[in-house]
């Protein structure tokens, strides 16, 4: 379960986006290679969505990606 930085409540996930009910704030869903933790290059074509981790993990299939909240710019 991941926590808000702002108030450490617990984070609900949202279509493209993780946000906090009790204070509002949001972050960005950041894919994660299950294996070594790293970011993973997203790759889209032709309506299709792929992961690839360029550290040695090559393609990583969709129901093993680990997506992690990211903090949003402001």
């Amino acid at each position: 379960m991941q926590l808000c930085e702002k108030c450490r409540h617990p984070l609900a996930s949202g279509d493209s986006d993780f946000y906090c009910q009790q204070c509002g704030a949001r972050y960005d869903r950041q894919a994660q290679c299950p294996v070594c933790h790293q970011p993973l290059q997203v790759l889209k074509a032709c309506g299709a969505t792929d992961y690839f981790c360029q550290h040695g993990h090559g393609l990583i299939s969709k129901k093993r990606v680990e997506f992690v909240a990211q903090r949003q710019a402001e």
